[in-house]
């Protein structure tokens, strides 16, 4: 019996300094949050401000991903796509390794192949990449699986991360045709269950483990629809309705709810965009009467401007059901923010649909849940604040005095709340009841990655370097 307890209290030994480790192990940090617990990053920093370190890096939008002393990125560096790992106290390259891709999956102009952050358990880092599919490497960059994957048919990029969910590594590879969710052992990148989801011909976002009432579950944004699935076998639990196109952002939890908010053009009242019927729209264009449309026979407007989305499988001819498909997406689609309580089954949108609004909605930025309440930033620099458990605007749409656009989701520490503008801006604001803005930090590069915080530093990818800044005022 003593030698059991001594056996026991040195395995312990060796799990506590691993699970004490300082992390932001995923996209948007612990749980996927973007809260750091026990942060106190700078509020003031730049290139003579709080600076420890700055690092040149290839391109790349995804995030820092940290264990302890390491932080892991993706990069694209002359068509090759690359998982890097350096060191965090001295922002040194401590190895890289090539992703085996034959070839590059199309981006928008503002996008990049290498879009998606890692994830890690603190033994294993796990990487996608649209171009090829999964990689796991361990620490020391020596890869443990790969997991190939059909290339995918969307012609702006793939872009959601992986997440952990238990023994599994979990990725939604939402696109034009041929949509799913995946779920792989993450010890051998087998394949332990795949959902079909042909229902969302478009989503970026990244999908949510999450945890109340003693249950776990996946929650993943999509067109039109919010689901939740069984994280053992990817059965449906439950689904909302009626929100945005194109999803670019992810959910997040906070006080017993979900929230979610996402916009997309063509989804808001006053500029809705609607289709006509095939059969009206072909009597009017369809020149050689093949019940088809290419490019040429698409009068310009806002349909040949998205002829490539209608066009999912990508020949250069949209079919009557293509065309239809689009149709019924934009008539029920709508632009809003809502909460949602957890306990349903099935279509949950009339009966666990909390509250919903329609101000300050982002467009790529994720919602933030923070000391209860939902903080917003979209296009322009503009910030909402609300009522987590009523919806109720504490402030709505008031500049942050840092224009632009904004693709890096908003992060939190210590009371505080930094936004990073496309143009280089990171602004730094109180998270309280009215804004109230501390500080407007110039990095002088673009920024398109969400930062990352651990303990009392704060890290951002800009388009050509990692920065990381320290503790002080």
């Amino acid at each position: 019996m003593r030698t059991l307890t001594i056996t026991l209290l040195a395995a312990a030994s060796c799990v506590i300094p691993l699970l004490a480790q300082p992390s932001w192990p995923q996209f948007r940090g612990p749980n996927g949050l973007g809260i750091a617990p026990q942060g106190n990053p700078p509020i003031h920093f730049g290139a003579s401000t709080n600076l420890l370190w700055k690092t040149a890096l290839p391109s790349g939008h995804s995030s820092p991903c940290i264990w302890g002393d390491r932080i892991f990125l993706t990069s694209l560096e002359k068509d090759q796509l690359e998982t890097l790992c350096l060191d965090r106290r001295t922002g040194r390259l401590l190895w890289r390794r090539a992703a085996p891709a034959e070839r590059i999956e199309p981006t928008h102009r503002l996008g990049n192949p290498a879009s998606s952050t890692p994830t890690t358990d603190g033994d294993r880092v796990y990487v996608h990449f649209g171009s090829f599919g999964m990689l796991c490497y361990d620490f020391d960059g020596k890869e443990q699986w790969r997991k190939p994957l059909p290339f995918p048919v969307i012609e702006y990029g793939s872009s959601a991360s992986p997440i952990l969910a238990g023994d599994l590594v979990v990725i939604v590879c939402d696109q034009d045709i041929h949509s799913y969710l995946l779920a792989l052992d993450r010890a051998t990148g087998q394949t332990v269950w795949k959902v079909e989801r042909p229902e969302f011909p478009r989503g970026f976002g990244t999908p949510l483990l999450w945890r109340h009432d003693a249950i776990e579950e996946i929650v993943v944004p999509g067109t039109l629809w919010l689901k939740s699935y069984n994280v053992k076998d990817g059965g449906e639990r439950w689904k909302v309705h009626g929100l945005a196109r194109v999803f670019c952002t992810s959910p997040v939890a906070g006080d017993g709810l979900l929230f979610v908010a996402a916009w997309a053009p063509g989804g808001d009242a006053a500029s809705r965009i609607t289709m006509p019927a095939f059969e009206s729209f072909a009597g009017e264009n369809d020149k050689n009467k093949d019940a088809r449309f290419t490019k040429d026979e698409v009068p310009p407007g806002p349909f040949l401007e998205r002829f490539s989305q209608i066009d999912a499988n990508k020949d250069q001819v949209i079919t009557p059901e293509e065309w239809k498909s689009m149709v019924d997406i934009f008539a029920r689609v709508e632009n809003c923010a809502v909460a949602v309580r957890p306990g349903g089954r099935g279509d949950i949108s009339d009966t666990h649909v909390v509250w919903k609004q329609t101000r300050g909605l982002p467009y790529v930025p994720s919602p933030l849940f923070y000391e209860g309440r939902i903080f917003l930033v979209k296009n322009g620099g503009l910030a909402s604040c609300f009522d987590a458990k009523t919806g109720k605007p504490f402030y709505l749409e008031e500049r942050l005095g840092a224009l632009g656009d904004y693709y890096a989701s908003p992060v939190a520490a210590n009371g505080r709340i930094y936004s990073a503008s496309q143009n280089g801006v990171v602004v730094v604001f109180n998270a309280g009841e009215t804004l109230d803005v501390l500080a407007r930090n110039e990095l002088g590069e673009p920024v398109m990655a969400t930062p990352a915080i651990v303990d009392e530093s704060l890290y951002i990818r800009t388009a050509g370097h990692l920065y990381a800044f320290g503790a002080g005022e």
